[in-house]
């Protein structure tokens, strides 16, 4: 009865591990994905043990020589993400040199393995303060630097949902860095439709360069963050409203070019895609072309737009890797500063535990970006 027990953890180990290889099917939950290639260097512990319970009975059957087999696929599928990002981390000094030059600081490595044992940094409480009207932003001063280069995070959701405060041991450690953080609430729909939300981000830049002084922050040095439709907000505006003049603009797995997210959207995929999209810009393409355009930065590119920074998971079962793969040609036919980051096991929110195989790029990325573009 063991025997059967550990055959059929092998072989669920081997169905997770699979995730870092193929992407979710939609009848599956995608966070398994999440789990299976940022946190299977633990899970990983599992059949490893199966592994040596039996190479150490040594029993020459059918059943053990399966339970072998499996638990030994399972090891490997579950650490290819740590052996793919390590191999990454070796080329990437190298790649944001070449588009942003280099940060004037050393900084830690691109990846270790002893730091995926480490404990994430522990949230910190942030100063809640109204920008704009009902809107308010959590704001993290930056540790040991004034005035500080700000970092305005744009959170998730679909734009239907979502909240500020969605990763806040990222803005933690980012304060920690010395970087002061904004991370701002903005219009969600369908009560708001775009550019309301384009305009609660411009109305948070000319909030925080108004108090500059007193938030000790550099109001010349600011850079646009954002995770999935905050990735859209962070890049339509960068490049939409260059006024701004910001130092820079970080996008993970965003949706840059919406008319070709409605045109291969499923009304029944995961996030009923071609639905939000309705609600957000307020109806189809074919009735709110202005609106799909206005938000699709991929149409906003200029030889003038912001250094940026993608990266995207190619497993993402939620955003199309194409979508950041397309707009990476667009920055470069404009001749734009930029570096796209493509993790080949990841799914959407790779970067959730900070010091998994995705965290720790993104961390490495991101520091390297922001030390270049606010010096």
């Amino acid at each position: 009865m063991l025997r059967w027990i550990l055959f059929g953890l092998s072989l669920l180990a081997v169905a997770l591990g699979l995730l870092t290889t193929f992407k979710a099917p939609p009848w599956l939950d995608w966070r398994f994905a999440l789990l299976a290639g940022e946190y299977g260097y633990w899970v990983v512990l599992v059949p490893l043990a199966i592994l040596v319970f039996e190479g150490y009975r040594a029993e020459n059957t059918i059943r053990g020589t399966l339970i072998l087999a499996a638990s030994g696929l399972a090891a490997g599928l579950l650490l290819k993400p740590v052996v793919q990002a390590a191999r990454i981390a070796q080329a990437l000094p190298a790649e944001l040199a070449a588009a942003f030059g280099g940060p004037d600081v050393p900084l830690p490595a691109a990846f270790s393995f002893s730091r995926l044992f480490a404990r994430a940094p522990k949230p910190v409480a942030a100063e809640t303060m109204p920008y704009s009207g009902d809107l308010a932003l959590d704001f993290y001063r930056a540790a040991g630097r004034t005035p500080a280069p700000c970092v305005i995070v744009l959170h998730s959701g679909g734009w239907n949902s979502g909240e500020r405060g969605e990763f806040p041991s990222f803005d933690t450690w980012l304060a920690g860095r010395g970087y002061a953080v904004a991370a701002i609430t903005y219009q969600l729909a369908p009560q708001a439709i775009w550019p309301a939300q384009r305009d609660d981000i411009v109305a948070a830049v000319a909030f925080l360069r108004a108090h500059a002084g007193s938030l000790g922050i550099d109001p010349a040095r600011l850079v646009l963050f954002g995770r999935s439709a905050g990735g859209q907000l962070a890049e339509a505006t960068a490049y939409g409203v260059p006024s701004l003049e910001l130092r820079g603009v970080i996008a993970l797995y965003g949706p840059a070019d919406l008319n070709f997210a409605y045109a291969f959207g499923q009304e029944d995929d995961i996030l009923k895609s071609p639905q939000l999209l309705r609600q957000f810009l307020g109806g189809p393409p074919t009735t709110a072309r202005a609106a799909y355009d206005g938000a699709s930065a991929i149409l906003h590119v200029t030889p003038k737009s912001p250094p940026t920074l993608l990266m995207h998971g190619q497993l993402d079962a939620l955003v199309w890797h194409k979508q950041s793969e397309r707009l990476t040609r667009r920055l470069a036919d404009a001749g734009v500063p930029h570096v796209f980051v493509s993790l080949p096991w990841a799914t959407h929110a790779f970067e959730f535990n900070l010091n998994g195989p995705g965290g720790q790029l993104m961390t490495f990325a991101v520091e390297w970006f922001l030390a270049a573009v606010t010096k």
